[in-house]
């Protein structure tokens, strides 16, 4: 399956979820120093670093550094990798409501990382966007 394509069908019917926990970015040089590689969300590989995706909680126990402790939300909707327009639709409802937002596009949801402090408006304003509201 490739996912839902429409803009219209992935805003009124994704279901955004505020996952449980912190999560924060932190850096490595390679893979090697991850001690167990099952523990992270997410890693992209950059020309400078590895990056990675974990709860705060396991940062810490291998303490690692971070700056930003993030919140979680997921859009459970299954989005097409080829939908235009559903990353620019979410971003600019954040932006109108000066939330800053990391994006992660998975095979099957989007996934977008905020300012721990920023969730619960964030999603609050996800939810409007889904029914055609502004926050």
């Amino acid at each position: 399956m490739s996912g839902e394509k429409d803009l219209a069908v992935l805003i009124q019917n994704m279901e955004p979820v505020l996952n449980i926990g912190e999560y924060v970015f932190c850096t490595v040089q390679n893979l090697g120093e991850i001690p167990d590689i099952e523990k992270i969300l997410f890693l992209f590989r950059e020309h400078e670093a590895v990056t990675i995706v974990l709860e705060r909680t396991i940062a810490d126990e291998w303490s690692f550094a971070y700056s930003y402790i993030s919140s979680w939300i997921t859009l459970n909707i299954h989005s097409s990798l080829e939908a235009v327009g559903l990353t620019a639709a979410f971003a600019n409802a954040l932006k109108q409501g000066n939330i800053s937002c990391n994006v992660v596009a998975a095979y099957f949801h989007d996934h977008i990382f905020i300012a721990r402090e920023d969730a619960e408006k964030a999603l609050k304003t996800l939810i409007a966007l889904k029914s055609g509201k502004r926050v």
